[in-house]
Formats: C-alpha cells, sequence, structure tokens
C-alpha cells in the first residue's frame, strides 16, 4: 500500500517517513517547497520514496500526484505557517474552494476542511501521529491507579534522567553528569525502599493500593 506523505518543515516529515518505511509502506512525498527542509530529499533517496515538490495553495496538484501514486492513505507532517496560507500565496481552484467554504480561519479548521476535499477524491487523512505509536510514551503515572505501578513509572523516569545526564556528560565531555547519576541513583533508592514501606503499611490497613481511594492523610 502506498501512503502519501504531504511535509511541512521541522524533522516530524523525517520521523514519519522512517516509521512508514520501517512498517513496510511505500510511500509518495509531497513536500511545501516554502516549508520543507531540503534534506528531505537526501531521506527520500535513503528509503526509495518518490518526492514531489510544490508550492503552498497548490492542494490540486497534490491531489493529483498522490492519486497518480496510488495512494488511498495520506499523512500530515510538518508546520506550515498560517500567515501565508492566508496570503502571500498563489492557490489554485481546489484550495479557493477550499478557502472560501472555511468556516473558521484556525488550524482545525483548515485541516478539517482540506480533509474533506481529500476524502472526496479517495484518499483517507491519517492522524499524524497513527505511524510513530512506539515513539509515543506509555500510559504511566497520569493514567495508572495502582501505586505500585506509579512508583516503578517514577524510577523509569529517573532512569531517563540518568541517561540523559551521562549523554550529555559524554558530548561535553564534563564529568558532573556522572556525579549527578550518583545522587539521582541515591533518591531512587531511598524512594523505593520508603515508598515500599509506606505502601505495605497502607495496604495493611487499607486493603487496597488504589491511588484514588488514598485520598487522606491517615491510614
Amino acid at each position: 500500500m502506498t501512503l502519501g506523505l504531504i511535509a511541512g518543515n521541522g524533522r516530524f516529515p523525517f520521523l514519519v517517513l522512517d516509521a512508514a518505511r520501517a512498517l513496510g509502506h511505500d510511500v509518495t512525498i509531497v513536500a511545501v517547497k516554502e516549508e520543507a527542509f531540503p534534506e528531505l530529499n537526501d531521506a527520500a533517496t535513503r528509503h526509495a520514496a518518490a518526492i514531489h515538490w510544490i508550492s503552498l495553495g497548490q492542494l490540486g496538484t497534490c491531489i493529483r500526484l498522490l492519486k497518480q501514486a496510488g495512494a488511498t492513505r495520506a499523512v500530515m507532517a510538518g508546520q506550515v505557517k498560517h500567515t501565508k496560507i492566508f496570503g502571500g500565496i498563489v492557490p489554485d481552484l481546489t484550495f479557493v474552494s477550499v478557502l472560501k467554504h472555511l468556516k473558521s480561519r484556525n488550524t482545525d479548521g483548515l485541516i478539517g476542511a482540506v480533509a474533506g476535499v481529500l476524502r472526496e477524491h479517495g484518499i483517507e487523512l491519517l492522524d499524524s501521529t497513527t505511524l510513530l505509536t512506539p515513539l509515543l510514551a506509555k500510559a504511566g503515572v497520569l493514567t495508572r491507579r495502582n501505586a505500585i505501578v506509579v512508583l516503578m513509572c517514577v524510577e523509569l523516569m529517573l532512569n531517563a534522567v540518568n541517561l540523559s545526564f551521562l549523554a550529555f556528560a559524554r558530548a561535553l565531555g564534563d564529568m558532573g553528569g556522572h556525579v549527578f547519576v550518583f545522587v539521582v541513583i541515591a533518591v531512587a533508592a531511598a524512594e523505593a525502599a520508603v515508598g515500599l514501606a509506606i505502601l505495605l503499611a497502607v495496604f495493611r490497613n487499607r486493603e487496597t493500593l488504589n491511588i484514588d481511594e488514598l485520598n487522606l492523610m491517615r491510614w
């Protein structure tokens, strides 16, 4: 299956391209000349992906290129400055129609209108994060309700901090990062010991570790 990638500026289009190819999708890139990074050409070559450069506002050309490639699904990735969209471009008739029927001149309104036009031409616009699920944060402290799982998530976050300290210490040639790692390890060990002791005491008295039910400062 061929996936269309409509690319704006930033590194996001590169991440989506990497993820799509890793999942085995053929990719056709339609890059916005005024926004997308030139390095996208090298990324397309590396992934054997077709790439086409169009001007901002050439929605009809974009649709034609995606249909020629056989793409039935597409992803928008990367930012496009709205000041350019609503002024300073030469839109084609397809994009003029979108602007004419736009209910609100904001991001959601514009993307919704473009998605509607793409759908009319047999191309479904996917959520831009659909292909990046492995890179997104997993459910943890903010969504879990078991206190032990929350403590484990905190430990993982502290380990992530340690990795950051070590990476920057190596890059900058500064041993300060290693010192902070030992401090974090000490804090994490104390937090685990004290936290588990408190949870054991709570469980003995309340017979639950659901944090929604542990909302009083008494056991």
